[in-house]
């Protein structure tokens, strides 16, 4: 170092410098540059200044340190935002579209409940007949409303993000065919209570009824009694039927309507006629003598059960004069409804009709979805436990779109901790082709009885030996060779098993045996380095080892060794005088 300081102060050195290069040596003091008068200088006093090069030097050094600083803290998330708070963001409401009639207003049964505790819920109502809607694969699903109200036609467009269905989606009267509103709302991936799927399938009662059939055949028919049916696609099948009274209904349709009670053989066969006309399929059951009708309910985990007996003597219970009650819910009950909510993926709401007849038997007729009616004393009660399963559901919907990675929203530090073997796994080094340059073969000995290269360590110490190492310091990867003899395998396998392929010895040239180093160059590499040469000695020995890796023939390998040792040499000439 004092050579250099030398070299670099003398000032035939700096002007011999070619134009441009190390500007802070060329550029003259301010004294010797503006010479100015005595009195100048006592009006203006400078106080003593640095070098200027030495100043520069330290700045830069210090700007690119603390750039580093920042940039590793960045990375490793250390840096504290706290300091400048950010003004909390309103959260936008959740917008949650109820399809159901005016009769009920479902706002508020939803009135301060909050999604995830954060967002706030604005309620849209309106019934099928008053909704329009287009659907986008990345635009979502955007809803048109036309809703009177109070004499006022009120038009609003939003993209729900929840859908609480109260309302058939489909009937074969007039009108009544909702069906695609379902499909759009499945198009643009809008979530529902219940679900979209379970409430397409609903949309044909035989159809319903076959899953029926499946839990008959599942539990039997002392647990799961259902009645028995005959289905007709059409009117030509329907020729006779085994036994009368029977009640056949027509198409899909609800309470009570397309429902006909057939006495004898004569009335079937008009029955059949108006199915002619009316283009649908047809079902059929034995009419059953009844004492009352049982419905079970299912709202959530919460159980009901009513019993119906008809006072205006109707044979269909839902027409005309009732009386309602509620009845203990038994473990029986509890099954029927546990069995039917499984079906088409689950439903969070149903519920199971059926019908106790004279004789003391229970008869299963029918099972309801997500618009099934609120009857009883307890309506408010049902309603608001509706109201708190949609939320429950939005709750849940939020927290798995929490999950998922985005720009503005990363990975958890637990999901974190779980990526990262995978990634390690992954960064694994590739093992070598097949095809590629193989390590000579000749009169080369056995590795295990080749002694290793001596070589100095990157940070210019002392080179180590193998009888001088520790039991630790002989299974360390820098040790191929007894890495090799305790695992028996081949570099491709140490690269399967997660462990880097250690640095392959320099391998001799072809032709010449491999011989022990002689004394004098044992001595020489084994000699204490000079303190000013720990760096040019690391770059070279990091030279070689990155060089070595990439060797392929022998010949090249003494070229470059030879060129590193006059490398050194030169080096170590330069620095001597």
């Amino acid at each position: 170092m004092n050579f250099l300081r030398r070299r670099l102060s003398d000032s035939s050195f700096v002007a011999n410098l070619p134009n441009g290069y190390m500007m802070d040596l060329q550029r003259p003091d301010n004294s010797t540059s503006s010479p100015v008068s005595p009195a100048t200088e006592r009006k203006h006093p400078q106080p003593p200044q640095p070098s200027h090069s030495s100043s520069t030097g330290t700045s830069i050094f210090s700007s690119i340190s603390s750039a580093m600083k920042q940039t590793t803290q960045a990375a490793a998330g250390l840096i504290d935002h706290s300091a400048s708070p950010t003004p909390p963001v309103a959260q936008k409401p959740k917008i949650l579209l109820v399809i159901d009639d005016a009769h009920t207003d479902w706002a508020k049964y939803f009135q301060g409940k909050k999604v995830n505790g954060e967002f706030d819920i604005r309620v849209e109502q309106a019934e099928f007949s008053e909704l329009n809607l287009a659907a986008y694969v990345t635009g979502g699903c955007m809803v048109d409303m036309q809703v009177m109200r109070n004499g006022t036609k009120v038009v609003r467009s939003f993209k729900p993000d929840f859908v609480l269905i109260r309302q058939h989606a489909y009937s074969m009267a007039l009108g009544e065919d909702f069906r695609s509103l379902i499909i759009g709302l499945q198009y643009g991936g809008i979530h529902t209570v219940n679900s979209l799927y379970s409430i397409y399938n609903f949309c044909s009662k035989p159809w319903v009824f076959s899953q029926l059939i499946k839990i008959f055949n599942s539990l039997g028919p002392e647990k799961f009694p259902l009645v028995e049916q005959t289905f007709f696609p059409s009117h030509k099948q329907m020729l006779t039927t085994p036994n009368f009274p029977v009640v056949v209904k027509l198409g899909h349709a609800h309470a009570g309507m397309g429902k006909v009670k057939v006495e004898n053989q004569h009335d079937f066969r008009d029955m059949a006629s108006i199915v002619a006309m009316a283009k649908t399929y047809a079902t059929s059951e034995p009419f059953i003598d009844s004492k009352y009708d049982i419905r079970i309910q299912k709202i959530g985990s919460n159980y009901k059960a009513y019993m119906r007996t008809s006072i205006s003597g109707n044979w269909k219970a839902n027409t005309g004069s009732a009386m309602l009650e509620q009845i203990a819910m038994t473990e029986r009950y509890r099954l029927w409804a546990d069995a039917c909510a499984e079906m088409f993926g689950g439903l969070d709401i149903c519920a199971v009709k059926a019908v106790h007849s004279k004789d003391g038997k229970d008869y299963i007729i029918e099972v309801m979805d997500s618009s099934m009616p609120l009857i009883g004393e307890h309506v408010e009660e049902d309603r608001q436990l509706i109201a708190d399963l949609v939320v429950s559901k939005m709750t849940q919907l939020v927290i798995t779109a929490g999950s998922t990675p985005s720009p503005l929203r990363p990975w958890p530090a637990s999901m974190k901790s779980q990526t990262g073997p995978q990634l390690g796994q992954l960064s694994q080094p590739r093992p070598p082709p097949q095809g590629g340059p193989r390590q000579p073969q000749g009169p080369q000995p056995p590795r295990t009885n080749a002694p290793p290269q001596q070589r100095l360590s990157p940070q210019g110490q002392q080179p180590q030996s193998p009888q001088s190492t520790s039991p630790q310091q002989q299974r360390s990867p820098g040790s191929p060779q007894q890495v090799r003899s305790a695992t028996g395998s081949s570099p491709v396998q140490a690269s399967k098993a997660g462990m880097f392929p250690p640095q392959q010895p320099r391998p001799p040239a072809q032709g010449r045996a491999p011989s022990q180093p002689s004394p004098t160059e044992t001595s020489k590499q084994q000699a204490t380095p000079h303190p000013h040469l720990n760096k040019s000695q690391s770059l070279t020995n990091t030279f070689s080892i990155s060089e070595s890796s990439q060797r392929g023939n022998a010949n090249e390998d003494e070229a470059k060794a030879e060129t590193i040792r006059n490398l050194r040499k030169s080096f170590a000439s330069l620095f001597s005088d």
